[in-house]
């Protein structure tokens, strides 16, 4: 048999991107774990002009060809403001998607390294984002669990291929699955009514979203503050955090968010919960019409399972039992709206802090994600 090589090519306009996007329906359709994007929201992550990340990020995309049919994908980015940030020569790939052959894999990574050898950087790691808020960390355990919007799922070979080519582990991301319990735990209850006095915090019990609103920029602010020494992080700029605050806040439920303000009413902590989207995703197979709108609003309304997408505590609150204030308030709304259970998304294997919260609930760690690194 005569093999056909490999050809990668460079996304250089329009129609290509659309495919870049549209590889994994190919790739994934049938499997009922992968969870799709909406192809518009992708396209507009990859549109210099509505996101702000490519004010300090270099990005380049490439499709891998085998006898003109796309078997794979990948996104390199160099952000210069991590690099500044964490005094690295970095570059990050990310949308890593390719069918199980080695030979497309390497060829994918060899153009990412390439590139970022070129552009003078000394390591290649990912799967990564622009940005923390953007999914990330390949999976490498929980392949037969159920996906989120907010993550990354991946076929059990792509980190056996990464391992093949020289990529090592970087960081950990663990995940939990979280009963929601009939009561609030006695002890929740107890540590949150100490914490409250002695702090001179109280919560913001909003009842309309446009109270959520008048603190939305403070939230993301607060994020910037308590997620600063977390690895890959960059501090969100004024523009990003317009667009988060569009992305996040106008679609929120404020039963399903808690807001701790201090004596200035400033943002001490929060909490920001949403209904889990993954099945409504699967339903709208990448698009919001003609149906895809019905079902992301239906579970809006009637999902029971949640998705606990940022919670935050500001850094000289840390320690203080401040996270039992955010969860005394969201579990009793949890439980008066009948939600089952909650997803905690990636937090890393190292941050003890954010662990310790699930040992008052029934609870199971069941998925795993990794950031690879490989030094050039």
């Amino acid at each position: 048999m005569v093999a056909i090589d490999i050809i990668v090519r460079e996304v250089i306009n329009r129609r290509d991107l659309k495919k870049f996007i549209c590889f994994p329906y190919m790739l994934y359709k049938g499997n009922k774990y992968h969870v799709p994007q909406l192809i518009k929201n992708e396209m507009k992550l990859f549109n210099k002009d509505n996101n702000p990340a490519y004010e300090f990020c270099d990005v380049s995309l490439w499709l891998a060809y085998r006898n003109k049919k796309i078997v794979g994908r990948i996104a390199g980015i160099i952000n210069h403001s991590f690099n500044e940030i964490w005094h690295k020569k970095s570059c990050r790939f990310g949308w890593i998607d390719f069918i199980d052959d080695e030979d497309v894999s390497k060829a994918l990574l060899s153009a990412v390294e390439n590139w970022a050898k070129t552009n003078g950087m000394h390591e290649v790691h990912g799967p990564l984002g622009f940005t923390d808020l953007d999914p990330e960390g390949m999976l490498i355990e929980g392949f037969e669990e159920l996906s989120n919007i907010a993550t990354i799922y991946n076929y059990p070979y792509y980190p056996m291929h990464l391992n093949k080519l020289g990529y090592n582990k970087d960081a950990d991301w663990v995940e939990y699955e979280i009963r929601i319990p009939e009561k609030i735990p006695e002890k929740i209850d107890r540590i949150a009514q100490i914490v409250l006095k002695k702090n001179k915090l109280r919560l913001l019990h909003a009842s309309k979203i446009k109270e959520i609103k008048y603190y939305a920029i403070d939230i993301f602010e607060l994020l910037n503050l308590a997620y600063q020494d977390l690895y890959g992080f960059v501090p969100l700029t004024k523009r990003q955090i317009d667009l988060y605050v569009k992305q996040y806040i106008s679609l929120a439920n404020p039963k399903l968010i808690s807001i701790v303000l201090d004596s200035n009413d400033k943002v001490a902590a929060f909490g920001l919960t949403f209904p889990s989207l993954s099945r409504a995703f699967q339903k709208a197979k990448g698009k919001l019409f003609p149906f895809g709108l019905y079902h992301i609003m239906d579970a809006l309304k009637n999902e029971r399972t949640l998705d606990l997408y940022l919670i935050a505590v500001r850094p000289d609150l840390q320690d203080k039992g401040v996270n039992s204030l955010l969860f005394r308030e969201l579990i009793q709304s949890y439980i008066d709206n009948k939600f089952i259970k909650a997803e905690s998304n990636p937090e890393l294997e190292s941050n003890n802090r954010v662990q310790a919260q699930w040992k008052y609930f029934e609870q199971r760690q069941h998925k795993r994600r990794r950031c690879f690194i490989k030094h050039l």
